[in-house]
């Protein structure tokens, strides 16, 4: 029995609530290359397709399985943690593939001069952190406040907000966000 690469594709973004422009982005792809392989007019190579699932986060294992795991994985090793980052920030989320999950915990990491970027970042539901170690410039509206280790944050993420590190060393940090933005 083959697999119909596209369509499962296609269900796998859609059950995910991702929309073709935005699982293009999370992958470093273009928007067609995801509408060539869901419309089954391209055939990827496993690498290509590697690319397309870890913006999901999804294993090539999970996709091709016929049927999902009754019991959820309940423990992560670092080196299963998919990276959700882009540039140079990494963001390693816990819990990947659970389903349901309503909640996105990362373990962050900014190098020095890494930003999210001069747009700010806006989306449904909150989120909180805490910094580990570093310092990190963290602007919510028209509010900036420096934090380093021991210091938090919680805010709606419906207000415009931005990270940035403006240190001489990487800033560590763990948050999350509510409902899973990633």
């Amino acid at each position: 029995m083959s697999l119909d690469v596209g369509a499962r594709l296609k269900g796998v973004r859609k059950k995910r609530a991702l929309s073709q422009r935005e699982l293009a982005k999370r992958a470093g792809v273009t928007n067609s290359t995801i509408s060539l392989i869901e419309q089954n007019r391209v055939s990827p190579s496993v690498s290509s397709l590697k690319k397309v699932l870890d913006g999901v986060p999804m294993s090539l294992q999970a996709f091709f399985a016929e049927e999902v795991p009754v019991q959820q994985q309940v423990f992560y090793k670092h080196s299963e943690l998919p990276d959700m980052g882009s540039g140079k920030i990494a963001m390693r989320l816990v819990g990947y593939n659970h389903d349901p999950r309503n909640l996105s915990l990362l373990h962050e990491t900014y190098p020095p001069g890494a930003d999210t970027g001069q747009d700010m970042l806006l989306h449904e539901g909150e989120e909180a952190g805490i910094i580990i170690s570093g310092q990190l410039e963290v602007t919510v509206a028209d509010q900036v406040e420096l934090l380093g280790p021991g210091d938090g944050y919680y805010f709606l993420s419906s207000q415009p907000h931005r990270f940035r590190n403006i240190g001489d060393v990487a800033c560590v940090l763990v948050s999350a966000n509510n409902p899973a933005t990633v």
